[in-house]
């Protein structure tokens, strides 16, 4: 049996995959490194990764190839897009399509040996719990399930809509899963307005990493749960009701919903 390699990265730019390399080798981790699609799959065919870390933007062949032809092919790692697009559609579609996450163009070593971190939890977590680590889109069977009535951006966070029309925000079990242990929580300001896959509240875990997380829909902050940093535990313990984040007044919220996955699965 092969030899298990931790990191597969794949991006067309030279100085991506060296700065990548440079993050990974000094956190004592192995890499390889390739700049187009085909030479992705090849190397996941002939060898064993924990992760992979893709950019959407490829020569020839994009990351949604890589994406497709994994799931068509059963390959169990988990992949991370990397995105330099200047919308945010083309993470919404990757989360949608199975990406366990994406990391955005141009990143800080912070946010990528956060983003990293957190896909080699992701693996050790689907490991350890003998289910797959790319399983379709639906919550593996480690976490939690989000219920049925709410809506979630990939695996990240989710939006329950209420009767008044406000969209209730929140952050899944499975990426607190990952973080491995929230020491502290960061909102946006009353009144910020959020913005579909863009980061509206900031984590820090217990290794003093700090983790974005992505607002499921755009809208208008009109209430903040105050007990949240104070109670911190309660986003942990309960993350689909007491541990919830905000109150929206969403915009757009019919096209928006449909970049979303229908939690009704999880159940």
């Amino acid at each position: 049996m092969s030899k298990v390699i931790d990191i597969l990265v794949v991006d067309d730019e030279q100085v991506v995959r060296e700065g990548v390399c440079r993050v990974c080798e000094a956190s004592g981790l192995t890499i390889d490194a390739v700049g187009d699609a085909t030479s992705g799959l090849e190397k996941l065919r002939k060898s064993s990764y924990r992760l992979v870390v893709c950019d959407v933007m490829l020569p020839e062949l994009d990351g949604f190839h890589i994406l497709g032809a994994m799931k068509k092919e059963g390959m169990r790692t988990p992949l991370i897009m990397i995105t330099g697009c200047s919308t945010l559609q083309n993470a919404v579609n990757a989360l949608k399509d199975g990406a366990i996450d994406f990391i955005p163009k141009p990143f800080t070593v912070e946010e990528l040996e956060s983003g990293i971190r957190r896909g080699l939890r992701y693996q050790e977590l689907a490991e350890s719990a003998a289910v797959p680590g790319s399983r379709g889109v639906s919550v593996p069977g480690f976490a939690k399930p989000c219920p049925p009535d709410c809506f979630r951006l990939g695996r990240l966070s989710w939006v329950k809509m209420e009767q008044d029309g406000i969209g209730l925000v929140g952050v899944t079990d499975l990426f607190l899963q990952t973080v491995s242990g929230v020491k502290d929580l960061q909102f946006l300001g009353m009144g910020r307005d959020l913005v579909q896959a863009a980061p509206c509240a900031t984590i820090t875990s217990q290794d003093s990493l700090f983790h974005e997380i992505l607002s499921p829909l755009s809208g208008s902050i009109v209430e903040r749960n105050e007990q949240l940093p104070s109670h911190i535990t309660l986003l942990e313990r309960e993350p689909y009701s007491a541990g919830w984040l905000y109150r929206i007044v969403p915009v757009n919220v019919s096209f928006e919903l449909g970049n979303l996955i229908s939690c009704t699965q999880d159940s």
